[in-house]
């Protein structure tokens, strides 16, 4: 089992589960609510607490009742909350989920009213124990200084970023990790209708990380340092309930088998195994 630090978001989600997707100025009936917690980094964590590991999530929450809810079920998972900032005011970041049971994709609309976790909560961190520490990639600003705090106060952890979301200057932080995991929408925000394309832009440019991206139903692809692409197909369940989540899982998954000390290509694998296992779950359960 690894002491594995994961850093980033937290939400409250607030989904609805409809039949199919509304069309614009439609009013539907929701067959079913369900409130719990989201966010990439919160989300990755649970998952790899499911997986075995020993797990801390270190981001901020606002003092409010759905910032309880969201500390009882990490405590639930297994999730270390102990470097949680607590901040006076504010709302716990929501997002309200419209999830299609034809499909099970979803549609997200976002609120957040709440400052981002900083350098200097994550200067207090124990970061010694650590093998593996995990950074969703925002608040950039603050990111760079704690990759750099991290790899100075402990240089044998590996540190991974999650670049999802495209963000000004992300790519400047490329240099201070060892894995990149990235998301379809980021490789087609920049002009790559494949993920091999992506991954091959990046390699050129840092020929020293490991680098994968999920393409969803369509598989995942990585990149060793050698330069090797390396290809999974997708694991789909019987049926798709719930795809909320899945991109969360699969980072996790990978980061499992890398700390396991896994070949890429059967890591590669693990994590979209355990993705499409989510799948085909309401939430994030069943991983194992």
């Amino acid at each position: 089992m690894a002491r594995v630090l994961v850093v980033g978001n937290a939400t409250l989600d607030i989904v609805h589960l409809v039949e199919t997707y509304p069309r614009e100025d439609d009013e539907v009936r929701a067959g079913a609510q369900f409130r719990r917690r989201g966010g990439n980094a919160a989300n990755t964590a649970v998952a790899l607490a499911q997986l075995g590991h020993d797990v801390a999530f270190l981001g901020t929450l606002a003092d409010e009742p759905d910032a309880r809810t969201l500390l009882e079920d990490f405590a639930e998972q297994g999730v270390d909350t102990a470097h949680v900032r607590t901040v006076a005011g504010g709302k716990v970041p929501t997002s309200y989920v419209t999830l299609s049971r034809a499909t099970g994709s979803r549609t997200i609309v976002h609120y957040r009213d709440l400052g981002e976790y900083r350098a200097a909560d994550f200067a207090h961190v124990d970061v010694q124990s650590a093998a593996w520490v995990h950074f969703e990639g925002r608040n950039l600003d603050e990111l760079a200084k704690m990759l750099r705090d991290c790899r100075a106060r402990q240089p044998r952890a590996v540190l991974s970023l999650e670049a999802e979301k495209p963000r000004p200057g992300l790519e400047a932080l490329f240099g201070l990790v060892d894995v990149v995991l990235f998301s379809r929408g980021y490789a087609l925000h920049h002009g790559h209708a494949r993920a091999e394309d992506l991954l091959r832009a990046v390699h050129a440019q840092h020929p020293q990380l490991t680098l994968a991206c999920g393409w969803g139903a369509e598989g995942a692809w990585a990149a060793a340092p050698s330069g090797e692409l390396l290809f999974t197909p997708a694991f789909a369940p019987p049926q798709v309930v719930d795809t909320l989540g899945a991109g969360d899982v699969f980072n996790a998954g990978m980061i499992d088998a890398l700390v396991r000390s896994a070949p890429l290509a059967e890591a590669l694998a693990h994590g979209a195994q355990v993705a499409g296992r989510k799948c085909g779950h309401h939430g994030i359960a069943g991983l194992r």
